[in-house]
């Protein structure tokens, strides 16, 4: 009997010992994840601090280049020989090239900045509802459907209004963007209690597998002249509300944007 109970007791030992082993082992990786990931937060928090200084010492001579490519084209236009026009119709290019630069930088600065958010407890709704009433004349006026469904009972989240609706405008323009004035764009409002679902929807030519995975990629555009940093920015702002944002689409089928964000008991 002695003996059974020394086999028992040995037994639990080693079942205590290996469990006691796991717990540390799990605690060791907990925590060189948790310095992994403060130290590529700050990595990231560091490398937008660069960016958007460099950014500000390109967009303080751009504006110079502007103002003087303006005064040169006034120059330009008060003679009316043909060497005048074209130099002028060279001039208009490097002006919008200019332009297309200082809008690329203003887009850069928004996404790297650092955000400050003033989260109120807000009915996603009315936000998504008034964001609608302002896109749907852009929309209609490409010939696209615009479509919105809400949910009957409040869905109260802790979100950042206007930087909440940068992010939505973001979505709908790029939804907007891809159906080449036809189809139909709908905005849907559920919740299922813990979670608030916003979707963005569009009947446009869809995105393949290889597409998707590089959507939310820096400066990554499915269209010609895009910045890339739309979709980025939204994904960033709906992060930084502790909330996801993921993609369904195929090709020929259209897109869905799925945003997600926890609500306010």
């Amino acid at each position: 009997m002695d003996f059974f109970l020394l086999l028992a007791g040995l037994a639990a030992g080693v079942l205590l010992g290996a469990a006691v082993a796991l717990w540390s082992d799990r605690r060791r990786r907990a925590a060189i994840r948790e310095t992994e990931s403060s130290t590529e937060k700050k990595l990231i928090t560091e490398l937008a601090q660069v960016a958007g200084g460099l950014a500000h010492e390109i967009k303080n001579p751009l504006s110079t280049i502007n103002v003087n490519l303006r005064l040169l084209a006034e120059d330009l236009q008060r003679h009316n020989d043909d060497d005048h026009r074209r130099w002028l119709r060279r001039l208009a290019g490097v002006q919008n090239e200019a332009d297309r630069l200082r809008v690329t930088l203003d887009d850069f600065l928004r996404f790297a900045g650092k955000y400050e958010l003033d989260l109120q407890p807000t009915d996603l709704r009315d936000v998504v509802h008034e964001l609608v009433d302002f896109f749907s004349p852009q929309v209609e006026s490409c010939g696209v459907v615009f479509r919105c469904t809400f949910c009957p009972q409040p869905v109260i989240c802790r979100i950042d209004v206007k930087m909440f609706k940068q992010a939505m405008l973001n979505l709908l323009i790029n939804a907007n963007e891809a159906m080449d004035g036809r189809g139909e764009l709908l905005v849907k409002v559920s919740t299922d209690g813990p979670r608030a679902t916003v979707e963005v929807i569009d009947t446009g030519p869809g995105l393949d597998s290889e597409k998707i995975q590089h959507i939310f990629d820096v400066y990554y555009s499915t269209k010609s002249g895009g910045s890339g940093l739309g979709l980025p920015t939204a994904r960033r702002i709906i992060n930084e509300h502790g909330g996801t944002i993921r993609v369904e689409s195929e090709p020929g089928k259209g897109t869905r944007f799925i945003i997600q964000l926890p609500t306010v008991n």
